[in-house]
């Protein structure tokens, strides 16, 4: 099925729009460094305040094992617990536990910030050379790999990412959206559904698969 260059130019930048999106990390302003038990303790507490001093510490201290825990904080009963562990979850992700690693990392965070797509690409390789095992390297590149108009080669390293870390809402999302670019629309609404199943709070993407669903709906109307 075809999208009209219409209905396929509004959600193309709709996309743009998602994919451009660096989530904002929490600042790490507090006097002493939080302790990582007393966070994950904190997380499970009956008072909403002490479950977002919970998401906060972890975005400081967390380490991938305790991604599970941030992800069901995503369904959080008050909204800002849920922000909170939505923006703890990019913490995690993107540190590497390596120095060398993590400066590349945000080099090449910068590097694409500024559109300089070939040198991010080349700063996100050599973070994959140096360590294959961090998804979150796999998937800046598919971002800029995305935004350079590559979108096979995006398809690619999304792969990567998933093979890593199942669960990654933002790599998800980013299925859907090269699946729109590559004119595969249902393709495209199924990831975004999984990448809403995962996370539900993603505002923009739940907009751009309603868009999506309806124009899908409407085609297959005049298809009978």
């Amino acid at each position: 099925m075809k999208l009209s260059k219409v209905a396929m130019k509004r959600l193309v930048l709709l996309a743009l729009a998602i994919a451009c999106l660096v989530p904002a990390m929490p600042a790490a302003a507090e006097p002493e460094r939080p302790s990582r038990t007393a966070a994950l303790a904190a997380l499970k507490k009956s008072d909403a305040e002490e479950r977002r001093r919970g998401a906060r510490g972890l975005a400081i201290v967390g380490r991938m094992e305790d991604a599970p825990k941030l992800i069901a904080a995503l369904r959080d009963a008050d909204e800002r617990v849920r922000a909170v562990a939505e923006l703890a979850l990019w913490a995690v992700w993107s540190r590497s536990g390596d120095a060398r690693v993590d400066e590349l990392f945000s080099k090449g965070v910068a590097e694409m910030g500024e559109q300089r797509f070939p040198e991010a690409i080349a700063t996100f390789t050599r973070i994959i050379e140096l360590k294959p095992g961090f998804a979150e390297g796999w998937n800046k590149r598919a971002t800029a790999y995305f935004l350079a108009g590559e979108f096979r080669r995006s398809l690619m390293d999304c792969d990567e990412v998933i093979k890593r870390n199942p669960q990654h809402f933002g790599v998800l999302s980013g299925y859907g959206q090269i699946y729109l670019q590559l004119d595969q629309p249902e393709k495209a609404l199924e990831y975004f559904r999984r990448a809403l199943a995962v996370n539900p709070n993603l505002e923009g993407v739940q907009g751009l698969a309603e868009k999506l669903d309806s124009i899908i709906a409407r085609r297959r109307q005049r298809s009978i």
